[in-house]
């Protein structure tokens, strides 16, 4: 069944929390095979992290990525199971484009049959341990800045890099690394909330630079490193390794990039977008008003928390928003779903 003018959209690292998923898995078949397939595919019991923790553990990036996708993908297999007795990806509710934000792109991916489970939950973990890596050679942060435009945080990153530079110059501290003493905004979220992202000593620099031009809160992000930064130069380049060796197929379904918030479909063009996005800001603004542009009106979140539903009310204010993080909420979902006319059951 082709559900027209609906998303369905993933969520990023930040979103974990200890017990996601664990009552899917005692509720959904096809739910606990995606925890079981994960586990085998990782060789760890990541279902026993995600339902008990702890939480110091879950909240490792190498952990956490894959802990976020595997329960994402879970939720989105109990949901097609609850609508047709059976388990597929895109079947019978199919969405018109899925997209994920940083890390929740692999599970749209998934979701539009361009990349197998075990490959993409290898991926994130692999991704999570190259860009933890780049985070203790080159540490840094990222820090959420509301009440700034993108234009005024641009030029306040460029500024904080270049009096970064110039200090770390004249104490002949300059580490041969390519995001040494740079800061750059990192994810466009939504208007007025935007994050940078860069090493610590320039965003201290943007931080307070920020401040003093009139933002009206900035505030700094529990991550271990600079992501979506050139702090990640090195960590994309590991990636893109590990994606050469991985089966990637053309999307079924369009796939809205976080690099240029354009749909893509081809293989080769995914492998670059998931190479690069590590690096590049994550458009998720434009990605949203893509979607509005082309159609979407109902924008379905599957996944730990409802951070992107609040984005997207924030974006596109007529959206009618829907969110899958826990059994009570598929439920709920369902329900909704049959009053907006997109199922037939």
């Amino acid at each position: 069944m082709a559900a027209k003018g609906i998303a369905f959209l993933f969520p990023g690292q930040g979103s974990q929390t200890v017990g996601m998923g664990a009552d899917i898995y005692e509720q959904s078949p096809a739910a606990r095979q995606v925890f079981e397939r994960a586990d085998q595919a990782l060789g760890m019991a990541l279902s026993t992290l995600c339902f008990q923790g702890p939480e110091e553990q879950l909240r490792e990036t190498i952990n956490a990525q894959p802990a976020i996708v595997t329960v994402s993908l879970a939720l989105l297999a109990a949901l097609q199971e609850r609508l047709a007795s059976h388990f597929s990806w895109s079947s019978p509710l199919t969405p018109t484009f899925t997209a994920g934000h940083s890390v929740g792109e692999y599970a749209a991916l998934v979701a539009a049959g361009a990349l197998d489970l075990e490959d993409a939950v290898r991926l994130v973990r692999e991704r999570g341990r190259l860009m933890h890596h780049e985070g203790s050679v080159c540490p840094g942060g990222m820090a959420a800045v509301i009440g700034l435009d993108e234009a005024t945080l641009q030029e306040i990153c460029q500024e904080a890099s270049q009096e970064a530079t110039r200090e770390g110059a004249a104490a002949q501290s300059h580490p041969d690394h390519p995001g040494w003493g740079k800061v750059s905004v990192a994810n466009l979220n939504a208007p007025g909330q935007i994050v940078i992202s860069g090493e610590q000593r320039a965003l201290a620099l943007a931080m307070e630079r920020a401040k003093a031009r009139g933002a009206k809160r900035v505030i700094p992000l529990a991550v271990s490193g600079a992501f979506h930064s050139p702090v990640m130069e090195p960590a994309a380049a590991g990636l893109a390794q590990a994606l050469a060796t991985t089966p990637l197929r053309h999307a079924a379904i369009p796939i809205i990039s976080n690099i240029e918030a354009r749909p893509l479909t081809e293989a080769e063009a995914l492998r670059q977008e998931l190479a690069r996005q590590i690096v590049a800001p994550v458009q998720w603004v434009r990605s949203v008003e893509y979607l509005a542009t082309a159609g979407v009106s109902v924008y379905l979140e599957i996944g730990p928390g409802s951070v992107l539903t609040g984005l997207v009310k924030r974006i596109a204010r007529d959206a009618t928003t829907l969110t899958i993080s826990n059994a009570n909420e598929l439920d709920k979902a369902v329900t909704a779903l049959r009053e907006q006319g997109l199922l037939q059951l």
